[in-house]
C-alpha cells in the first residue's frame, strides 16, 4: 500500500517553493503558475519573512488564465493560508509584488522578502485528520480513501489530456486541410496567370507583326 501511495503521490499537485521577492518602488509581479482541474480544492500556504510596517509592502493575488480572481491580500507578513475551489480547467497564477517605500530606503537592511510557498490541490488539500475524526475511520481506511480520491483525480486528468489532444489534433487536421486547398488555389492561379500572359504576348506580337 505504501508503494501505491508513493506512486500516486507523484501525480498529486503539491509544490513547496522558496522565493526571494525584491523590494522595488515600482515592482513587477513575480508569479508561480500551476494547472488546476475544474472544481478542485486548492490550499495555498504562504510564510513570509519581515513584518508589517518594516518599509516593505508585500501583496499577493491569485488569478487563472481565464481572468477569474480567487484571492487578493495586501501588506502581508508571517503565515497566511487561503483556500479556494477552481472554476475551470485552467492555469492558475499566484503572484507577488513587494513595494519599497521611503521608510525602507532610509532604514536600509534586506531589500527583499523571503517566502515559503506551498500549493496543495485535490486530495492533498483535504483535511484528512478531520475526516478521520468525523467519520471515525481507521488510519488504513483513511489512507485507502485518499488513494481512491487520488486515483479519480489521475483518471480525470488523463481524460482531460486525452480530450485536449483530440481537440489539438482536429485543429491541426483542419489547418492542414485549409493550407492544402489554399496551396492548390495559388498553384491554379499561377498557372492561369501564366497562360493569360502567354496569350497576351502572342496577341501583342501578332498585332505588331513580330510573329
Amino acid at each position: 500500500m505504501k508503494l501505491i501511495f508513493a506512486f500516486l503521490s507523484l501525480f498529486c499537485i503539491v509544490a513547496g517553493l522558496h522565493l526571494e521577492i525584491p523590494a522595488e518602488s515600482n515592482p513587477k509581479p513575480v508569479c508561480i503558475r500551476d494547472f488546476i482541474q475544474d472544481q478542485q480544492l486548492v490550499v495555498v500556504s504562504i510564510a513570509s519573512s519581515g513584518r508589517i510596517g518594516d518599509g516593505q509592502v508585500l501583496n499577493f493575488y491569485i488569478v487563472d488564465s481565464l481572468g477569474n480572481e480567487y484571492r487578493r491580500k495586501n501588506d502581508i507578513a508571517g503565515k497566511n493560508r487561503v483556500a479556494f475551489t477552481s472554476l475551470h480547467n485552467a492555469a492558475v497564477d499566484i503572484c507577488f509584488t513587494n513595494t519599497a517605500n521611503k521608510k525602507f530606503n532610509n532604514r536600509g537592511g534586506n531589500s527583499y522578502r523571503e517566502i515559503e510557498l506551498d500549493i496543495e490541490s485535490g486530495a492533498a488539500a483535504r483535511d484528512w485528520n478531520a475526516l478521520e475524526a468525523s467519520e471515525k475511520l481507521k488510519p488504513s481506511e483513511v489512507e485507502l480513501r485518499r488513494i481512491y480520491e487520488m486515483s479519480l483525480e489521475i483518471t480525470q486528468e488523463l481524460q482531460y489530456l486525452k480530450g485536449r489532444e483530440e481537440r489539438m489534433r482536429d485543429t491541426n487536421e483542419s489547418t492542414n486541410a485549409r493550407v492544402k486547398w489554399f496551396s492548390m488555389i495559388v498553384i491554379f492561379a499561377l498557372i492561369g496567370l501564366g497562360v493569360w500572359q502567354i496569350s497576351y504576348l502572342r496577341h501583342y506580337f501578332k498585332v505588331k507583326h513580330i510573329i
